[in-house]
């Protein structure tokens, strides 16, 4: 059972057009259903979006694409929405196979299928520093889309031109959350958190020269910002910050 067939159910109980009876019994029903199908490889947990408000997510990393379109078979046959994150077009072909309308995003190298769900009350704001920086942005956009919020996305406002970031002001402060993607060396959410009163989620990428050392200048960078509000995922994480934000929209 999906979060939104349990409000449905609920609603329909305070409105009177389902008695407690029926409630109860559908209610029981969906909790006697195996929280999980053990497919040998795997153990795909059909309870997560119960616990958490969302189905669980596939990482493509390590994965066989069979494996993948195992796994995301159950996943859509539960009535849940997909979401497949660092996957290669090699994998989306073979759930395309079982989920015929599974669709690929080659920047953020995620396969997805979109279902109802709950909305975010706001808007989130999404800023990369960088072009570079936008497949990891992505991620995170794709990720909070399908979650049910509304994304709007201002890429290549890096420090390094200041006027384009402070010309978003703004759609900024319009925003109930911010994610600012950035590598080298990791300075615009500080900017960022400086011109908002918001959350700011900071996601630093591997973008950079060899003393950016693969992200961990940016993150070291993020880590002590002298900015309020920020938060920091680790290097590349689109999707963790995705999450957060989603988060932090649905209170």
């Amino acid at each position: 059972m999906t979060p939104l067939e349990l409000r449905t159910i609920l609603e329909q109980v305070r409105e009177g057009r389902t008695d407690t009876t029926q409630a109860f019994d559908q209610l029981l029903g969906a909790f006697r259903d195996q929280p999980f199908e053990d497919l040998g490889f795997a153990k795909v947990d059909h309870h997560r979006s119960i616990r958490q408000g969302f189905a669980e997510v596939i990482l493509g990393l390590g994965k066989t694409p069979a494996q993948i379109a195992t796994i995301a078979a159950q996943i859509v046959g539960q009535g849940h929405p997909l979401l497949v994150t660092r996957a290669e077009p090699a994998a989306w072909h073979a759930v395309r196979e079982v989920v015929p309308e599974a669709e690929y995003h080659e920047l953020a190298r995620a396969i997805t299928v979109k279902r109802d769900v709950p909305m975010g009350v706001g808007t989130i704001a999404l800023c990369s520093a960088g072009t570079s920086d936008i497949p990891v942005a992505e991620e995170a956009a794709i990720t909070a889309e399908l979650m049910g919020n509304t994304v709007d996305r201002m890429y290549d406002v890096g420090v390094a031109g200041i006027h384009r970031i402070l010309k978003q002001r703004a759609r900024l402060e319009a925003a109930r959350v911010v994610i600012v993607v950035a590598g080298m060396e990791g300075a615009l959410p500080s900017v960022v958190a400086g011109m908002v009163s918001v959350p700011v989620i900071a996601v630093p990428t591997s973008i950079g020269y060899g003393a950016s050392f693969g992200g961990v200048a940016a993150l070291l960078g993020m880590l002590n910002s002298c900015a309020n509000g920020v938060s920091v995922v680790n290097i590349d994480n689109g999707y963790g910050a995705g999450c957060i934000a989603s988060m932090i929209n649905h209170l």
